[in-house]
């Protein structure tokens, strides 16, 4: 079954969803808009009983760049649509939050929030070609979504601090290495890759993995609710704005 919704494009492949980002032309970049529409197919995903596991990919050359520039500039000048402030915490919530086995296909480039959301991700399968980056640093701007403490967690703190301090791009078998991917697949078969997976989950009780993935995500749920509202401080610190 396939859906549109806007800048998110739905598939079910038995009880695997695939979540598309279709904004190409931007190179699958976060407005309120696409915040809102993933945060939905994901809460809608969680609380679909057919549902079993989640893949989330991107539509042309690259994965996410990220919160889309031009949309952060009218936050900070104060002149983002309403409601604004409360769409980017929304979709991290989503992520943090849903029980529902999450996989990332990543097909090409990510970038800001491209790259952070992975820590979210259960199993993540990148292409041999793609790229993950997080510019915090070289932009002058904390980390976000709890990056400060996943990234260590994730990667180690040494290759951490190389990816969030440097702000230097990390190819896909950097990525492995350290340990925030879970697979390099051949350029274009990083879907087909995340879907099988998908389907060796999804094949399972829906109570029994979404009970393993809590229990898993629940030690680091205090965690992340800590760093997110220190990360939120330094923003507002640094800038003297409300957070995004």
């Amino acid at each position: 079954m396939r859906a549109m919704s806007g800048q998110v494009r739905r598939e079910d492949d038995g009880a695997v969803r695939i979540l598309t980002l279709d904004r190409p032309e931007r190179r699958n970049a976060f407005t309120v808009a696409l915040y809102r529409e993933l945060t939905a197919a994901l809460r809608d995903a969680d609380s679909d009983e057919s549902v079993r596991a989640v893949v989330l990919t991107g539509t042309g050359p690259a994965f996410s760049a990220g919160t889309d520039l031009e949309e952060l500039s009218a936050i900070a000048a104060g002149t983002a649509p309403e409601g604004a402030g409360t769409a980017f915490p929304g979709l991290v919530d989503a992520l943090s939050e849903v029980d529902v086995p999450l996989l990332a296909a990543v097909n090409g480039p990510g970038v800001g929030l491209g790259a952070t959301m992975l820590a979210y991700f259960d199993l993540v399968f990148m292409a041999e070609t793609a790229r993950l980056r997080v510019p915090f640093a070289a932009m002058g701007v904390p980390p976000e979504a709890a990056s400060s403490v996943l990234f260590p967690l994730r990667m180690g703190w040494q290759r951490a601090a190389q990816a969030l301090l440097g702000s230097k791009w990390l190819s896909a078998t950097e990525a492995l290495a350290a340990g925030l991917v879970t697979a390099v697949s051949r350029p274009g078969f990083e879907l087909a890759d995340a879907v099988a997976a998908a389907h060796e989950i999804a094949v399972h009780d829906r109570r029994s993995t979404r009970t393993v993935k809590a229990l898993m995500r629940s030690a680091e749920r205090d965690l992340i609710a800590a760093a997110r509202g220190r990360e939120d401080d330094a923003y507002r610190l640094l800038f003297g704005k409300e957070k995004r």
